[in-house]
């Protein structure tokens, strides 16, 4: 994108997310819902579109981009991005990835509009952080496939128009080779949606399990057809997460600037024993610890998002990134939380949402482990095997 125009995109980001969003923070979290308003507001504004293909009606923004624009997003309620967060990531970049031609042209347009919700549909009750296990199982049936499993903690599962759903193929293969995606539409008979989950924070960003009984898609339902996408959805799936990783790890340097900012305001205006907390020493460590977290964090960031645009690193690098900012940003909140004393606490005050809101981030996208095991692997090759 052209950078006067990015710069506008940024401005009017940050517009609507502090003048519009961050005032309705508490009626989120309470209500666990989203506002109809600020939906069509983020539609209008291309936010279900931003990292999609600019030929494909999306805005086309470079990974280095997205991450300014997540520091952005990140400065608010973690369930607005979440809103239209798989539209752009996982979701949408399954069709990016993997899908045929005629896929993309039917569904990204939409996808890019908000006209359609897309779900990712990975994780199983028994294939959490290594998905390669995952049993959901879909067979050859004349023309069709059969698709039958469950799936467990899809974002927006309640709400989707259509489901990534990954599903073995051949039993038979290794575990990383006989997996493939289909595009399942919501409302296709034998899909149930169950009850949205209820979480320790992200309120307003709904999860739920889905269950696939005998559920019938046409040939043209398998993501690159059958000669690009047959058996090879987890390649797929690890290439989305990993630009994921990367774009959940910059929401949550947003999340951590905005714990600084609430931490500096409240130590400037808060009284003890007739003084500012802000003077006292210890106060002011625990502030200098969370910015330099925070920084560290924007630094890092920004280069892995470097690397991953350059083509250079796309695996060492967003794993980094997603283990350190994770971490990072549950030290800035609990920070947060003990400068605010007992009034961090209390509901209602934004640094209690957000202390809740963070302890996600080192499960999600691949937990703080699996990203260790990630990273000393590709460091250590055959040596890690022992």
């Amino acid at each position: 994108m052209d950078a006067d125009d990015f710069t506008a995109v940024l401005s009017e980001v940050r517009r609507f997310v502090r003048d519009r969003v961050v005032p309705l923070e508490e009626e989120i979290d309470e209500k666990d819902e989203m506002p109809a308003d600020i939906r069509e507001a983020a539609k209008k504004m291309g936010l279900f579109g931003f990292a999609l293909p600019e030929e494909y009606g999306g805005l086309g923004l470079s990974m280095y981009e997205e991450a300014q624009l997540m520091f952005e997003l990140g400065y608010t309620t973690p369930s607005l991005r979440s809103m239209f967060g798989t539209n752009n990531g996982i979701a949408g970049h399954v069709l990016m990835v993997g899908g045929t031609e005629e896929q993309k042209a039917d569904w990204l347009p939409r996808i890019a509009s908000g006209e359609v919700l897309a779900s990712f549909a990975l994780t199983e009750p028994e294939a959490g952080s290594d998905p390669s296990t995952l049993t959901t199982r879909a067979r050859r049936d004349g023309d069709d496939w059969v698709i039958n499993g469950a799936k467990r903690y899809i974002t927006n599962a309640p709400l989707a128009d259509v489901f990534m759903v990954f599903a073995r193929t051949d039993p038979d293969a290794p575990r990383t080779r006989g997996i493939s995606t289909f595009l399942v539409p919501a409302g296709t008979p034998g899909l149930t949606v169950a009850p949205k989950d209820h979480k320790m924070g992200q309120f307003g960003a709904w999860t739920a399990d889905v269950y696939f009984d005998d559920v019938r898609v046409p040939a043209e339902a398998l993501v690159g057809g059958e000669e690009q996408g047959l058996n090879r959805g987890f390649g797929t799936a690890m290439g989305c997460i990993a630009h994921g990783r990367v774009h959940i790890s910059a929401l949550m340097v947003g999340m951590a600037e905005r714990l600084v900012d609430e931490s500096v305001a409240y130590a400037s205006t808060r009284r003890q024993s007739g003084k500012l907390i802000g003077s006292f020493q210890l106060v002011q460590g625990l502030i200098a610890d969370a910015q330099t977290d925070y920084y560290a964090g924007r630094a890092t960031v920004l280069e892995a998002a470097r690397a991953f645009d350059a083509g250079t690193d796309t695996k060492i690098g967003p794993s980094c990134t997603k283990y350190f900012a994770s971490e990072m940003v549950c030290r800035v909140a609990d920070r947060a939380v003990q400068v605010h004393g007992g009034a961090g606490y209390m509901r209602g005050v934004a640094v209690e949402r957000f202390y809740r809101d963070a302890r996600l981030f080192r499960i999600y996208e691949g937990t703080s482990q699996i990203q260790q095991v990630i990273i000393a692997k590709a460091l250590l090759g055959e040596a890690a095997r022992g």
